[in-house]
């Protein structure tokens, strides 16, 4: 693969998560104007949301095998589509108050959102592996940044008066085109990788024969010999088998802990600065801006700890940090303590989501079926925490019904270990450091060119 090859799809895949930071805020900016066109309270709204969030844990339960069965250039086409179909459900039902429609284009939006977030994450993880040093996390800056630039959308279709059904059309159009335009470089680096179709036989081999005890099922992104039938099958049947590898779980506990952290300081954290120190909404949302501006700052500068220290050490870092800033917020006596945790959580909040998906993706062939797990705990998560934040906010207040999160932080603390490289044939299991993770964090370099220390041979192509 050529350098010009690799950096073309970093960019193009920049723009994917940036759009798809942003397609989503847009909207959700806008709650307000989605309560007042469909004629229903906040309590309403927040069950029909709920919808969403099943449409997305089956889409994460079934990416894994889609993506092995068709590969992610595809997978991705058909997020794309399916997302502005679900977009276009949802202008219809908003703009003729049509429950039915819109709770239909939550559902649709929520099915294909692991379509497009699995895909681009694993082709993210697949730049990584050729660039031999950590560049996952700026992917996820790039997503932070997208949503950012979303909610300003938002405000101005706002402030424009533009109904928010014609906000969502425009805005769906765009995205969509944009999409499709970059779809092969941002799939470039996968687009020939072959289908894993079965624990026992070999799913990918790129330029060279791969023999195993058991069959050799596909040579240079080929299957041999087999039917439509059998493909599928063998695809469901690896997707599955990533369920039953213990350190593929643990890496979907480190993620979940990731979202908890993440996902509730977007929820709640406004909220709990308005609620906990009677301060006006304006500086609520200033915190949260602070939160998500010291998160995506720290996934921009983060990498080259990562580099330099190793994935383990920045995750239990970075651990460290959100369990400080989740107890200066919670604890601290005063507003100024408690924006100096908003910046610790935000730090320790910003890396172990794409050091998670990085460690699921060690070994290419099967990053797909992985990936689809470990997101799976994340969808989870944003269905279960919601509720759970909230019953403990009517009780104890939104500040300090925060702290709990801290409590999956220590656990993501103590699986930390996992997340260590691991070769490809040993990535599904828990082992020790292997050497190509200790020349990562070293930084080794031979005859001049850094070694892409994360390709399935370890000597892919340097940047």
């Amino acid at each position: 693969m050529s350098i010009t090859n690799v950096s073309s799809a970093r960019w193009s895949l920049m723009v994917q998560f940036a759009l798809f930071g942003l397609v989503m805020s847009a909207w959700t900016s806008r709650m307000p104007s989605v309560q007042a066109s469909l004629g229903i309270g906040a309590l309403q709204l927040g069950s029909l949301l709920i919808v969403g969030g099943i449409g997305a844990l089956i889409g994460a339960l079934v990416v894994g095998a889609v993506i092995a069965r068709f590969g992610s250039r595809t997978t991705l086409l058909a997020g794309t589509i399916i997302n502005a179909v679900g977009f276009g459900l949802d202008a219809i039902g908003l703009a003729n108050a049509d429950l039915t429609a819109f709770i239909a284009g939550l559902f649709v939006n929520g099915l294909c959102g692991a379509l497009i977030n699995v895909p681009i994450n694993i082709n993210a993880a697949a730049v990584e592996q050729h660039v031999g040093r950590a560049v996952l996390p700026h992917f996820h800056a790039a997503f932070s940044i997208g949503a950012a630039g979303g909610a300003l959308v938002g405000a101005g279709f706002a402030f424009a008066e533009v109904h928010i059904a014609t906000q969502i059309v425009i805005v769906t159009v765009i995205v969509t085109a944009v999409r499709l335009w970059l779809l092969r470089a941002s799939t470039a680096l996968t687009a020939h990788r072959p289908v894993a179709t079965a624990t026992g036989s070999v799913g990918a081999v790129t330029g060279s024969v791969a023999a195993v005890t058991g069959s050799v099922s596909a040579v240079t992104g080929s299957v041999a010999a087999q039917s439509t039938g059998d493909r599928t099958g063998g695809a469901v049947r690896s997707a599955l088998a990533a369920w039953r590898e213990p350190r593929t779980l643990l890496l979907g506990v480190v993620l979940l802990a990731a979202s908890l952290a993440e996902g509730s300081a977007t929820t709640w954290l406004s909220l709990a600065v308005v609620d906990g120190f009677a301060a006006a909404e304006a500086v609520g949302a200033v915190a949260f801006g602070t939160f998500v501006g010291a998160m995506t700052v720290f996934r921009f500068l983060g990498t080259r700890l990562i580099d330099r220290f190793g994935r383990v050490a920045v995750l239990r870092a970075s651990g460290a940090s959100s369990l400080l800033g989740l107890a200066l917020f919670g604890l601290g006596p005063n507003l100024t303590v408690a924006w100096i945790g908003i910046v610790l959580w935000g730090f320790g909040a910003a890396l172990a989501n794409p050091i998670a998906i990085a460690a699921a993706s060690d070994d290419p062939a099967k990053a797909g079926q992985r990936v689809s797990v470990v997101t799976s705990f994340s969808t989870i998560a944003s269905l279960g925490a919601p509720p759970l934040l909230g019953m403990l906010a009517d009780a104890v207040g939104a500040r300090h019904a925060l702290l709990v999160i801290g409590a999956a932080v220590i656990v993501s603390f103590a699986v930390a270990g996992q997340v260590r490289k691991q070769p490809p044939g040993r990535a599904g299991a828990p082992g020790a450091e292997s050497a190509q993770d200790h020349s990562l964090r070293t930084g080794a370099a031979i005859s001049g060119v850094q070694r892409d220390t994360s390709g399935p041979d370890g000597n892919g192509p340097g940047a």
